[in-house]
């Protein structure tokens, strides 16, 4: 018997049939790579035979600390959010945006491109605005959510 077919003998299964055992036992005898290494083997079996420790389980602490913060309200100026812009600034910067950007038909360059072009690039101008407009609104809604849940009362 070779050292490797020894090797998978051993990691195979713990039942074998008479036949090879006897085999594999006068091999180690012989071999003393194999039966350190079959030491090695049996020892690290045992160690995990043995089993570990159960872990602690931290889940229902980190759960109640959750849910005891999610009750408190959150304070913007402790966690250093102070600042920004206010809604009134959001609104005024959103309505100077809502109305400059259809100021842009009139320029003379506009007529210029119109003229180049034609009509055709109206669409994705038209497109491009509309995403700007929609950007901005979904991003003063997000930041704004609990100022407009608490004015709107939803």
């Amino acid at each position: 018997m070779k050292c490797t077919d020894a090797m998978d003998t051993i990691y195979e299964t713990d039942e074998l049939p008479l036949t090879r055992r006897l085999s594999l036992a006068i091999h180690i005898v012989f071999c003393g790579r194999c039966s350190a290494r079959l030491e090695r083997y049996e020892e690290a079996r045992s160690i995990l035979g043995a089993g570990f420790p159960p872990s602690p389980d931290f889940s229902g602490a980190i759960m109640s600390r959750i849910c005891l913060e999610a009750d408190e309200s959150f304070d913007e100026e402790a966690y250093g959010f102070s600042g920004g812009f206010s809604t009134r600034g959001w609104v005024a910067a959103g309505l100077i945006l809502l109305f400059s950007l259809p100021v842009l038909f009139f320029g003379k360059d506009f007529a210029h491109v119109v003229l180049v072009y034609g009509s055709s690039y109206l669409l994705p101008l038209g497109i491009i605005i509309g995403v700007v407009i929609t950007g901005y609104g979904a991003l003063f809604i997000g930041s704004h959510l609990k100022e407009l849940s608490d004015r709107f009362k939803l």
